[in-house]
């Protein structure tokens, strides 16, 4: 389920590229490749969460 959105929102077929793959090695690759942007993007808004929250104002 997660693969096929991922796929709809990259506009690629993952699951068509892992039917294909010669072996295991490119479908480990496709993964990786699949979830590493968005694994990103919840870093750094965590990172900006985080900044956010500890933050002091100079106004005291």
């Amino acid at each position: 389920m997660l693969l096929s959105f991922i796929a709809t929102l990259q506009q690629v077929d993952v699951e068509e590229k892992i039917n294909n793959a010669p072996n295991n090695n490119y479908e480990i690759g496709v993964l990786i490749g699949t979830y590493l942007p968005f694994a990103i993007l919840v870093l750094i808004a965590y990172l900006v969460y985080y900044k956010a929250k500890n933050r002091k104002d100079l106004d005291n």
